[in-house]
């Protein structure tokens, strides 16, 4: 399996390299080396390791030292990269999960989205299925929303209230404006909304995956899920969690299963 070109790390130089890496002799000599030695670094240091390791075929190393670089600071780069390295490992799940976690943090990566599109149809895989309010909540990233609605809502009110505290005279454009502000406003409403739910979406990260009737091991299995299968997270018990597909509801191992917005490290638990 091949996947795109890696990304650079934001503020940072980086790598792009064509499909099909061709192997350096220098890189895979050099690349053990640079990537022990980078184990304990810093961010930058980590992704610069697994970039030299992924030239060198190295997908291993390479995935561990994104995951690591992303551990410390989480980048949309980093993570586009990690999902290369994953998918040419063939861990689909964790390939699908590292690219919605790279739009997760920036939707303007394109790569990523192109990565995501070229493995689904690949894999056979379908796409979460979003409401109207979350798919406005993909337009930005995330953390843009929350200063959206607070700089709109202070704006329509004050644009509203300032002109009589200062006993001055409406203008039409402080009308306007105040219009202009309060409909951003109520846009970003449903988008901040589109965020909290959204954030319960994840992937299946295990091949045959089974869905149990109940959080044990014994469990009857519903139904078995292909890895990179969405799904949305419901509750956890234990080692379980209760996720609903498309087409039915159950429980999984938490390590099964991995969120687009973790809420303790890459997995659901």
């Amino acid at each position: 399996m091949k996947a795109p070109p890696l990304a650079p790390r934001p503020s940072h130089s980086g790598l792009r390299t064509s499909f099909g890496l061709r192997l350096s002799a220098f890189g895979f000599l050099l690349a053990p080396i640079l990537s022990l030695a980078a184990l304990a670094s810093s961010p930058d240091s980590l992704f610069q390791a697994g970039v030299t390791a992924y030239r060198a075929a190295d997908y291993t190393q390479a995935a561990k030292a994104f995951e690591q670089s992303v551990a410390l600071q989480p980048a949309s780069g980093a993570l586009q990269n990690l999902g290369n390295a994953e998918w040419q490992r063939r861990s689909t799940g964790d390939a699908i999960l590292a690219w919605e976690q790279a739009l997760w943090l920036d939707p303007f990566n394109e790569s990523a989205r192109q990565n995501l599109r070229f493995a689904r149809k690949t894999a056979q895989l379908e796409a979460p299925e979003l409401a109207w309010y979350e798919v406005i909540s993909t337009w930005l990233p995330v953390s843009w929303w929350a200063w959206i609605a607070g700089a709109s809502l202070w704006l329509a009110v004050g644009v509203g209230l300032l002109p009589g505290i200062l006993r001055r005279r409406k203008a039409t454009w402080h009308q306007a404006m105040a219009a202009l502000a309060l409909m951003v406003f109520l846009l970003s409403v449903p988008a901040l909304f589109g965020v909290q739910t959204r954030s319960r979406i994840g992937f299946v990260l295990q091949k045959d995956t089974p869905l149990r009737l109940t959080p044990t091991a014994e469990a009857q299995a519903v139904t078995r899920l292909a890895q990179g299968d969405p799904a949305r997270w419901v509750r956890a018990r234990g080692n379980y969690v209760l996720i609903r597909t498309s087409r039915t509801l159950g429980w999984v191992e938490a390590d099964q299963f991995g969120l687009t917005c973790p809420r303790n490290g890459r997995k659901a638990g």
